[in-house]
């Protein structure tokens, strides 16, 4: 005899929907709450400058979509972890999806092939770069880039592996990956020449880094540098620094020590807070433990950061090829971070925070 499974049911009232969207948001509907606090029209002239065909001499043609709407929908992708097809699929099936877009049941919705297409053209232009660029010029304008102290780290983003012979890893490893395949282009265009194999506590990563440098005080991303995966977290510090970093103090932990690191945080003037580094026949003193261990408690901010992207944000992952689209779509986490960010402090009005 099969189980029979009963619920309560009633009659549907015409302000059920209502009802639902107040019920999500007072449980706390993430998507809400940016769209609250952040205006996604401040980024409308800087995507249309680059990306509508300011040449179109007739109207023929399906209309494009919207540039904002598109773009929301890659944070949507960033923040939730989804793929072009799954994104799709969500806006169809969630309402929250829909009111964070501006859309209404019945709307037309950007299938997996117009968002895939709409993110490669932000890519090739380095338009993700400069929309990065574009929003912490307006946390600065709000004075929340306080530029009291840096942190720099970096954390792995995952590549989908690769199936290579022995001999076609040989001669990825030595650079010489792009003359691989050019006698099968479509299987070329899925090949990954630029993501590397690495470990790290035993553990192997394949991909690349996300090097970031972050306010201490307000734990907003500056910049950021992405690298293969093989590449040592120190060797980015160069490129993550600046003049204005001047005269503030930098914290990082003890893989970013050595003379090349030192000469690099004394030209641009920093103040030393780097975790120093015990060896085998010289281990750290009591007096430097204690010092590491002081220097911890504004270090450790950083990794919050890439805690919140692992935890809140769905892991970092990328479903690309080559290193072009991973410094897009990691451009797009590191913004979708500071957006997300930058709702959490307005939010809890905490412009210093301690924790």
């Amino acid at each position: 005899m099969s189980k029979q499974i009963y619920k309560s049911t009633g009659k549907k009232s015409l302000f059920d929907e209502q009802f639902s969207a107040e019920k999500l948001s007072e449980i706390g509907n993430p998507l809400d709450k940016i769209s609250n606090i952040i205006d996604f029209e401040m980024f409308r002239l800087l995507l249309e400058s680059k990306l509508l065909n300011t040449t179109k001499k007739n109207n023929a043609g399906a209309k494009p979509f919207d540039v904002v709407l598109m773009f929301k929908i890659l944070i949507l992708q960033r923040y939730y972890g989804l793929g072009d097809k799954q994104v799709e699929y969500q806006i169809l099936d969630r309402t929250s999806f829909k009111n964070f877009l501006g859309l209404d049941t019945g709307d037309k919705i950007p299938d997996e092939k117009t968002v895939w297409a709409f993110r490669e053209n932000l890519t090739k232009s380095g338009l993700i770069e400069d929309l990065f660029t574009q929003f912490k010029s307006f946390l600065e304008t709000k004075e929340l880039i306080l530029n009291e102290g840096q942190m720099i780290d970096a954390s792995f983003t995952i590549a989908p592996r690769q199936r290579n012979t022995r001999e076609e890893n040989d001669k990825i490893k030595k650079g010489e990956g792009d003359d691989l395949w050019n006698d099968k282009p479509h299987k070329k265009s899925h090949k990954d020449i630029d993501a590397r194999w690495t470990k790290k506590n035993n553990e192997n990563f394949y991909g690349y880094k996300n090097h970031a440098k972050v306010d201490t005080k307000s734990k907003f991303i500056n910049t950021f540098v992405v690298t293969s995966a093989s590449v040592h977290d120190s060797q980015a510090t160069d490129d993550l620094l600046d003049q204005n970093d001047e005269g503030q103090e930098l914290y990082a932990d003890s893989a970013y020590t050595g003379e090349n690191q030192e000469a690099t945080i004394t030209k641009y003037k920093m103040i030393n807070k780097v975790h120093e580094k015990g060896y085998r026949n010289n281990p750290l003193t009591d007096v430097q433990k204690k010092s590491n261990t002081e220097k911890s408690r504004t270090r450790a901010r950083v990794e919050h950061v890439f805690g919140f992207m692992e935890q809140s944000m769905n892991g970092l992952k990328l479903k690309s090829i080559g290193i072009v689209r991973a410094t897009g779509i990691i451009g797009l986490i590191n913004l979708t971070y500071n957006l997300f960010r930058y709702e959490q402090v307005v939010r809890l009005n905490i412009l210093n925070i301690k924790n």
